[in-house]
């Protein structure tokens, strides 16, 4: 198999490898890598325009159906333009059917070092602790692919770990820091797991990320809660760090649902 999650076809379009196949269902493209894409085909917009000194902030996805292991093609488009604030659109399609929709703000980058703080606490870091698989407990190759090290034992509903993979998002191509980082913050919904995955559904519908911080490095920490409620709804929430420290949060909506049979 290619040793990466995407291969190019052409300016907009991109085919994924099976190590891209999902958790619940492998016959599924696992969301994690494709909103990855997204900040990567995002990248590629801003490159083809001036230079505009803005930094990613937040990036909101809303999945809107089922994710096929199939071709996509992701169209960027400007829907706030402005020289310190811009907000952008991404429309991610299959077989021209949109099955997610991005919306990313973009700010201005100020040096704000002589006021930084609040966010302090680092994680263990990675080359101190030991490497698990994700693949007792999950199915898929994007799973497969991933090195997870646990920080603390996990326990229903609750894990603090380390996650990285040696895979390339696009083949032959490099990608930021922001776009590898992002390809991997949806794996936080598996590994704080609730209930066992053989039983109970908890597939996430979006997936926001926060930044306070540009993340650095290749190594995404997660220091994840994960809540069900009592009438079917759920939500999963991280901290989010790299080697440095803490940058940001997500926040995931789940759809809690027993498995038939």
């Amino acid at each position: 198999m290619a040793a990466s999650y995407f291969e190019r076809i052409d300016r907009h379009r991109y085919k994924p490898t099976p190590h891209a196949s999902g958790a619940w269902d492998p016959d599924e493209l696992h969301f994690s890598p494709l909103a990855g894409l997204v900040v990567h085909a995002i990248d590629q917009y801003r490159a083809e325009r001036p230079p505009s000194g803005l930094l990613l902030s937040r990036i909101s996805f809303d999945i809107l159906g089922r994710l096929a292991l199939d071709e996509y093609e992701i169209h960027v488009e400007s829907i706030r333009p402005g020289r310190t604030i811009e907000l952008l659109e991404a429309v991610v399609c299959v077989a021209d059917r949109p099955v997610v929709r991005a919306r990313a703000w973009l700010l201005t980058e100020v040096d704000t070092s002589a006021v930084a703080g609040g966010a302090e606490t680092r994680l263990t870091p990675p080359d101190r602790l030991a490497s698990e698989s994700m693949a007792s407990t999950w199915r898929g190759g994007h799973c497969a692919s991933i090195d997870i090290r646990p920080v603390e034992p996990s326990r229903p509903g609750r894990a603090t770990a380390w996650i990285s993979t040696d895979l390339d998002l696009v083949a032959g191509e490099p990608c930021s820091p922001v776009a590898s980082y992002a390809a991997l913050i949806d794996t936080a919904n598996g590994i704080a797991v609730r209930r066992p995955p053989t039983e109970w559904m908890f597939p996430n519908v979006d997936l926001t990320i926060h930044l306070h911080r540009q993340p650095a490095g290749r190594w995404v920490g997660l220091d994840t809660t994960v809540v069900f409620g009592p009438t079917g709804l759920g939500l999963t929430s991280s901290v989010l760090h790299d080697v440095h420290g803490p940058v940001g949060q997500a926040q995931q909506t789940l759809t809690v649902r027993p498995l038939p049979g």
